[in-house]
């Protein structure tokens, strides 16, 4: 079974204090109501630009899920 996009991000945690993938991450991990089951992209889309700040930006969201598609999903 695939594992969700909150779980694959959290492994950008604990990055360089400049990495936005990083800062993405710890915003997400303390954000208490990111839909941390969710794998569907326009789902967490349409989350992330509802609740976008100076971490959790769209912009680092595609490239995050770019990513988890590519190692996750079309395994």
């Amino acid at each position: 079974m695939n594992k969700s996009f909150y779980r694959f991000a959290l492994s950008f945690r604990g990055g360089e204090k400049k990495d936005e993938k990083a800062q993405f991450a710890e915003a997400m991990f303390n954000d208490l109501s990111f839909p941390k089951e969710e794998k569907d992209y326009d789902s967490l889309s349409r989350y992330v630009e509802e609740h976008a700040n100076d971490d959790l930006r769209s912009i680092v969201f595609d490239d995050l899920y770019l990513i988890y598609t590519e190692r996750i999903l079309e395994r």
